[in-house]
């Protein structure tokens, strides 16, 4: 005859599994999300984040996985650069598939779509590319974005100390994609010139399907500008090198990190070297342990890449792969994929010694940008590869 006491706690006990089990989103293995572009021209970029991701994944399951030996699996979405894909997309992942966090955002406005999304839903956010100020400054509280990346009003300031420092610009001019993220980074570089006191010969915009900026750039010129300071996706950015050659103007160009994104040395052709980029990291530059082994991970997967030069842009590697071990260790911090937990859990990292930088406490005290101005690197095209540029 059985024994009810004991049937009562064995039904008890089961009641306590299932409820850890609920906590941390079940048995199986813990989703990452991951809407960006994987089609057109930053296709390449799209796959660098991807790269950087599954290399990240493969070390973590490699040493257990997280939540006590649950694996990490990546679940790809496409967003073609088009925020109505994103924002379908996000919602796909987040509602369908269950992600217990959700990664992308190569265009700012694809990320400044899915803010909404992800923070109703309640859901983190971690962006390892888009650096639209507004993206993780977003007015929302609690505030569920995190990143992993470069920050426009960073850039802006680190953009005119370039350019005066290394050109002597004393009156630059401005050549802005005509969108959200151009529009966001005018504000800043007009606030950037101001605060030194350098006056600026004017702002341009141009479309993303313009095939000769010519006529803004001649306006430029007119005006006296001795720098252009450039703010623009892949084939945009290089339609502004090719129109530069066809007026034959020499001027110095230092710009966002737009042309990493891509084919940016084929399509501005054999004068893409004169465009300076901010970037957040090279596998060209300081050899350390973090480099030799993401480096040897990524040659021994990827057969197209033999040598550090291979990797481009090595930003999108970089960024992803930082990124997916520190939410590794917000889900640890969190015991559980409950979002509201794994958000808490990011403000609670104590310390993570990564590819781009050793970390410390990078989203305590309200932060939800783990990377600053210190942290930038400049780069140039030779050829199709990104190189560091050195500082005088």
């Amino acid at each position: 005859m059985s024994n009810p006491s004991r049937r009562m706690f064995a039904v008890g006990s089961l009641a306590v599994l299932l409820a850890a089990c609920k906590g941390q989103g079940g048995a199986g293995p813990v989703k990452i999300g991951l809407v960006t572009a994987l089609s057109g021209q930053s296709a390449r970029s799209g796959e660098a984040i991807t790269r950087g991701l599954t290399v990240a994944i493969d070390e973590i399951n490699a040493a257990g996985g997280v939540l006590g030996g649950r694996k990490l699996e990546l679940v790809r979405r496409d967003d073609e650069s088009n925020p109505a894909r994103g924002v379908t997309a996000a919602r796909e992942l987040i509602h369908r598939e269950k992600v217990a966090v959700l990664f992308g955002g190569l265009d700012t406005p694809v990320a400044r779509a899915i803010v909404p999304i992800a923070s109703q839903a309640k859901v983190p956010f971690m962006v390892p590319w888009a650096a639209g100020t507004a993206i993780t400054q977003n007015g929302t509280s609690p505030n569920f974005v995190f990143r992993v990346s470069a920050v426009d009003e960073e850039v802006d300031k680190a953009m005119v100390a370039y350019a005066r420092e290394t050109f002597a610009a004393k009156r630059p001019g401005l050549i802005l994609l005509n969108n959200p993220w151009g529009e966001s980074n005018e504000k800043g570089l007009k606030a950037a010139l101001a605060a030194v006191g350098s006056p600026l010969a004017g702002s341009e915009r141009f479309e993303p399907s313009d095939v000769d900026v010519t006529p803004q750039l001649g306006r430029l010129r007119a005006a006296g500008a001795d720098a252009l300071l450039l703010v623009g996706t892949v084939g945009p950015s290089a339609q502004v090198v090719r129109s530069l050659d066809r007026m034959g103007w020499n001027v110095p160009v230092v710009s966002h990190w737009g042309p990493a994104g891509g084919r940016f040395g084929e399509l501005a052709g054999p004068n893409a070297g004169r465009v300076t980029f901010v970037q957040t990291y090279s596998f060209a530059g300081p050899i350390t342990p973090a480099r030799d082994k993401v480096l040897a991970a990524l040659m021994a997967k990827y057969p197209d890449i033999k040598s550090p030069a291979d990797i481009s842009p090595a930003v999108g590697v970089a960024n992803a792969y930082d990124a997916l071990h520190l939410t590794a260790l917000a889900l640890n911090k969190a015991g559980s994929t409950d979002g509201d937990a794994v958000r808490k859990g990011f403000a609670a990292i104590d310390r993570y010694e990564g590819l781009i930088k050793t970390y410390e406490r990078p989203f305590a005290d309200g932060r939800h940008d783990a990377l600053t101005e210190k942290d930038y690197v400049w780069a140039r095209f030779e050829g199709d590869a990104i190189v560091p540029v050195q500082r005088g």
